[in-house]
């Protein structure tokens, strides 16, 4: 039951990047190919060499990802980060300075 909640589990699959340089954009979005949907705390490592475009440009790439799904308890510890990460942007005050 113990070695469940840390046991994280690996798959390949292939993905498509498109990349984007430009004065309007500059993005990189990964999809896994498979409709794969990710949870809190999964990781993904794309293969290949480094990609580098021209300014201006945009292109596509297929390329094989390796997904990292999270243990139980990584999963868990994540939330519960992401949680008080976000519970700091509440803290956050917008008044109009110091009164005299």
């Amino acid at each position: 039951m113990a070695l469940a909640l840390l046991t994280s589990q690996s798959f390949e699959t292939p993905c498509t990047i498109t990349v984007e340089q430009s004065s309007e954009h500059f993005h990189a979005h990964v999809e896994l190919d498979g409709d794969i949907a990710m949870e809190p705390g999964d990781k993904v490592r794309v293969h290949g060499a480094p990609i580098q475009i021209p300014f201006g440009t945009r292109q596509v790439f297929e390329r094989r990802a390796t997904v990292t799904r999270a243990s139980p308890l990584m999963r868990g510890m994540t939330k519960i980060a992401a949680y008080f990460d976000l519970a700091e942007l509440y803290e956050v005050s917008f008044n109009a300075g110091r009164i005299k």
